[in-house]
This record gives C-alpha cells, sequence and structure tokens, in this order.
C-alpha cells in the first residue's frame, strides 16, 4: 500500500508524548491551542504521498492517499500529551481515523507522527482539487472559530 502507515493503536511509542502533523485548520495555533487546551511547540513539516481536499460543505479539509509526487505542506506540532491527543480524537470525529505516517521536516529528516487521515466511507465528501489554507485564513477561520467556539472534551 503507498504510502505505508499504521493504524495509530499500533503504533508503539517511545515516550509517553507524541508528534501530531497537522494540515488544515489545526495548523493555526489559537486552533490547536483551543481544541487541546494548551499550547505545544510546532514547526513545519511536509507530508508525501497525500493530497488535502476541501470537503463539500465544511471550510476544513480532509486527508486522502494520493500519488507518490503529492505533497501536503503542515505543521508539525511536539511532544503532545495524551490527554490532548484524546481531545483531538474526540474533535476530528467519526470522520477521520489517526494513523501513523512519516513526515519530512525542513532539515530533511523524517518524523514520525500521528495524523488524521479521512476515512474512506466519507470521501464521496471529498471534492477534486487542492484545499487552499490562504483562503480558509481569509474567509472561512472566522466561520470555523464561530461554528466550533463552544468544543470541549
Amino acid at each position: 500500500m503507498w504510502p505505508p502507515r499504521t493504524r495509530a493503536a499500533s503504533w508503539r511509542k517511545l515516550s509517553s508524548k507524541a508528534c501530531c502533523f497537522t494540515y488544515g485548520s489545526l495548523m493555526w495555533a489559537d486552533i490547536w491551542a483551543s481544541v487541546c487546551g494548551r499550547e505545544h511547540a510546532a514547526v513545519d513539516a511536509e507530508l508525501r504521498g497525500y493530497a488535502r481536499r476541501p470537503v463539500r460543505g465544511q471550510d476544513y479539509p480532509g486527508l486522502a492517499v494520493a500519488g507518490a509526487d503529492a505533497v501536503v505542506a503542515g505543521r508539525l506540532y511536539l511532544d503532545v500529551d495524551e490527554a490532548s491527543l484524546a481531545r483531538l480524537d474526540a474533535f476530528e470525529g467519526e470522520e477521520y481515523e489517526r494513523v501513523t505516517v512519516t513526515v519530512q521536516l525542513g532539515d530533511g529528516r523524517g518524523q514520525e507522527a500521528f495524523c488524521y487521515l479521512f476515512r474512506g466511507g466519507f470521501a464521496d465528501r471529498l471534492l477534486p482539487g487542492d484545499w487552499d489554507p490562504t483562503a480558509f485564513e481569509r474567509e472561512g477561520k472566522a466561520r470555523f472559530i464561530a461554528a466550533y467556539a463552544g468544543f470541549r472534551t
């Protein structure tokens, strides 16, 4: 299967903290902190072999497996604790599955991380084309925050 991935439950962590790659609304630190209940340090990263697609009727994207040459730019949050992961799982809901992927950092190193993949059973909601982070910031972020402002786990 391209790209290779494993279910999050089977990933053996070396510590009680993990990394989480984000590619949509959670790239914004204020949204991330609101969902997780705290801030985490983050760096830029890229995920190869996937595409970031618009979701019908939503301001957020879904991540889908794509060709080997596809690249998604995003943010990698570091030292994410179990409590934050539990909040993220609840926030992402049934449309997304937490999986492990390998992202590339700016210096070329690979880093294993959790990521939320759009579930195949909801694939008919993904639209063609790429989700536009600039348009989200300009037009969709305020709507998104208003819609999810009451989210609490």
